[in-house]
């Protein structure tokens, strides 16, 4: 039975993961645009129901469907080996990813608050991060590293 349900658990990981990701390259850019662009009160209240918005209602289930299905398919016997070394850089990077996420939500917070103190840069900077995690965890789940 679990072995039939497989390629549908697959399937809905993928398109999760895609969604998170678009969410997590693009809620950094809205950041950027927040700081240099966000200069009036209505272009603020703009960028922060769209950084809310995309949190929410994108990024937040998104990462929630696609923690719970590839917990799913590793707790499949046919699915790790856990002798290579990809199960561990993939976990790795995935936890980058997740902390990254974390630090997005944070932001947005701050910028709620009207708080934020960090420059468009900074963000442009940051904005690499889900870049790199994803690098590694594509080559280490297709090259099986």
């Amino acid at each position: 039975m679990l072995i039939t349900l497989y390629p549908w658990i697959k399937a809905l990981h993928i398109m999760a993961v895609i969604s998170w990701m678009a969410g997590l390259f693009y809620l950094p850019r809205l950041f950027v645009y927040h700081v240099e662009r966000g200069t009036s009160a209505e272009m603020t209240a703009t960028f922060k129901v769209m950084e809310d918005k995309l949190l929410r209602v994108i990024m937040n289930p998104a990462m929630i469907v696609a923690w719970a299905t590839g917990l799913t398919m590793a707790a499949m016997p046919w699915v790790l080996d856990a002798g290579a070394i990809w199960p561990y850089s993939k976990f790795a990077a995935l936890i980058g990813m997740t902390w990254f996420h974390m630090w997005c939500a944070k932001r947005r917070r701050v910028f709620e608050a009207d708080g934020n103190t960090l420059t468009g840069r900074q963000f442009r900077m940051m904005n690499e991060v889900p870049t790199l995690m994803m690098v590694i965890i594509v080559i280490s789940v297709v090259v099986k590293i």
